[in-house]
């Protein structure tokens, strides 16, 4: 009889599994597929791995998880989110992390939520040595910069590497999920930074490039206006700034870009002037538009009346806009016919609508003189039919100067009583002295200038000139009046002979005291008796002698002596009379 010896192969030099064997008799199986068999059933894990698990049985506090090798473990509700939670079911798979192979009750502890980090980790290594960006939320902001999440994982991202820019409200930034790049990180210590700067200047990089190959002038570009001065505006064309110069800004006036430009708007601009060496971008905004003083002159001829906007007042008149681009000068001289004008800001105010007339247009140097008071009737057009010289007029003192009284007359324009024309006898050093402000005057018309518009008056006028009247007949020469002293001079003294009329008695005419001084002889507000020697009515100029008068005395004196001595002989003279007093006089 024979014996029939079976054999039996291995049966696979992979990893051996229990199911494998499940028809196989036991005699049969070898003492390596044995051992094999014993490895797969009580396999021994470390702490710290990471390996996948199916979902046996979902309960209401967790899930059991099984993960091979009769080894079971529950894993806590609270590991999963909602979403995740509602799509677990028995069969489905997951990466779970080893807790502990074995605690004091003998369970394995398992956590769904440190696989899920574990893989974060890996994940993140992976990028920082690929360069590749990764995504987070920004959590919060700290000293120095802002705490981000990725995939579950805190990160910091530095200040300085937030953006290209400063950036001065990172409260902002919370919550906004943004691509970052990992540039260090360190397992061991929880350490991850993270940076947005990277992947910003890469793209900045690539968007120049792009846009410097497409850059030429005239050419129409989109960009975003991304910081404003008083000089203009930097416009981000795609990885390069342009400068927009605040005169190419609008064709019309502008005290400021952001009159008109808001950072971070959105606007289409003309390339001016571009050096591709130095990267320098001259951009406008205004050559949009066709420039309105090619056409200014058709459209506003010479003494064409007009609307316009008053955009800006200066001491010497207000520029007024006719439309965007084309403004015009009204001098404060062009304003008002009849009110002399100091500053525009009396007649008019910013924003204004006013109607003007223009006056002259200059294309060439986009000039335009307006005028507000060609709108009106011109009141002096009247003014030569309605004043004469010699003409007596009614009128309120509107102004007093050093040089004289402005009176306003019914049309609303002013004339002019000048100092000198004030009085005939007076000395008026100013229109005070005489009148004031609101005061209603007569006068008369002196002289009418209709192309300098002025109006002559005169106050002393409205009488006659006593000078050709009662002066005359009143200080004849060698008439003696009484005259008060009103001033002293080296030269003579000033005496009123009545109110308004003054004469000079020179030096000469006073009377003669050895080592006297005139003020010694007379005092101001002294009465004195002098002599008419002289009346210059040309001149206006009345010259009296106090002398005299001592030598009409003396000479008075010697008529009446030689008239009682004059009985003797005829041969008698004139001399011997004179010794025979002097005689008389010694005795």
């Amino acid at each position: 009889m024979s014996t029939q010896q079976t054999t039996t192969e291995p049966i696979a030099a992979e990893p051996v599994t229990i199911d494998q064997f499940d028809h196989v008799p036991a005699n049969e199986i070898t003492a390596e597929q044995m051992l094999q068999l014993i490895d797969a059933t009580f396999r021994n894990f470390d702490e710290g791995e990471v390996v996948e698990g199916t979902v046996v049985l979902r309960q209401p506090d967790g899930v059991l998880v099984d993960i091979g090798f009769k080894m079971e473990a529950v894993i806590s509700r609270s590991e999963f989110s909602p979403e995740e939670w509602e799509t677990l079911e028995p069969g489905a798979t997951l990466q779970v992390f080893i807790e502990n192979p074995e605690n004091r009750d003998g369970k394995m502890v398992l956590s769904k939520e440190k696989a899920d980090r574990m893989k974060v980790w890996e994940a993140l290594k992976e990028a920082h040595d690929d360069e590749t960006p990764v995504e987070g939320t920004i959590l919060s902001r700290i000293k120095g910069g802002l705490i981000v999440d990725v995939g579950g994982v805190k990160g910091f991202l530095p200040g300085s590497q937030i953006d290209l820019r400063p950036v001065r409200d990172l409260d902002a930034l919370i919550g906004q999920n943004l691509a970052m790049q990992v540039i260090k990180i360190n397992r061991r210590r929880n350490n991850i930074v993270l940076s947005r700067r990277v992947l910003l200047e890469e793209e900045r990089d690539k968007m120049r490039e792009s846009t410097l190959s497409n850059l030429e002038p005239g050419l129409l570009i989109d960009g975003v206006v991304k910081n404003i001065t008083d000089y203009g505006a930097f416009v981000d064309l795609g990885g390069i700034d342009g400068l927009l110069h605040i005169t190419d800004i609008s064709w019309g006036r502008i005290n400021h870009p952001n009159e008109v430009l808001k950072v971070g708007e959105k606007l289409q601009v003309v390339v001016l002037r571009f050096d591709r060496d130095s990267q320098r971008v001259s951009l406008g905004l205004k050559q949009k538009t066709p420039d309105p003083w090619t056409t200014a002159a058709e459209k506003y001829p010479v003494d064409s009346r007009l609307q316009g906007r008053v955009v800006s007042l200066t001491d010497y008149g207000a520029f007024i806009e006719l439309e965007k681009g084309v403004e015009g000068l009204c001098h404060v001289s062009e304003m008002s016919w009849t009110s002399d004008v100091k500053h525009p800001s009396k007649v008019v105010n910013a924003g204004d609508e006013v109607e003007v007339v223009v006056l002259s247009i200059n294309p060439e140097t986009r000039k335009i003189s307006l005028g507000m008071k060609q709108t009106q009737p011109n009141p002096w057009d009247l003014v030569e039919t309605n004043y004469a010289p010699g003409q007596r007029i009614k009128g309120v003192i509107r102004n007093l100067t050093d040089f004289g009284a402005f009176v306003g007359l019914p049309e609303g324009i002013d004339g002019l009583i000048h100092v000198s024309d004030i009085s005939y006898t007076k000395h008026i050093k100013h229109p005070s002295e005489l009148f004031q402000k609101g005061q209603e005057v007569e006068a008369v018309v002196l002289k009418v200038d209709r192309a300098k518009e002025r109006i002559s008056l005169g106050f002393k006028q409205l009488e006659g000139d006593p000078w050709e009247t009662r002066i005359p007949g009143t200080y004849p020469v060698g008439s003696i009046h009484k005259a008060k002293v009103v001033k002293i001079a080296d030269f003579g003294v000033f005496a009123e002979l009545e109110e308004g009329v003054e004469a000079l008695i020179p030096a000469s005419e006073m009377p003669t005291e050895e080592g006297k001084r005139m003020s010694d002889m007379v005092t101001v507000g002294e009465s004195v008796d002098a002599k008419v020697i002289r009346l210059d009515l040309e001149e206006q100029k009345i010259a009296l002698s106090i002398r005299a008068l001592s030598s009409d005395s003396e000479a008075g004196d010697m008529a009446d002596y030689v008239s009682r001595n004059t009985s003797g002989p005829a041969t008698t003279t004139l001399g011997s009379l004179i010794q025979d007093q002097l005689k008389k006089d010694q005795d």
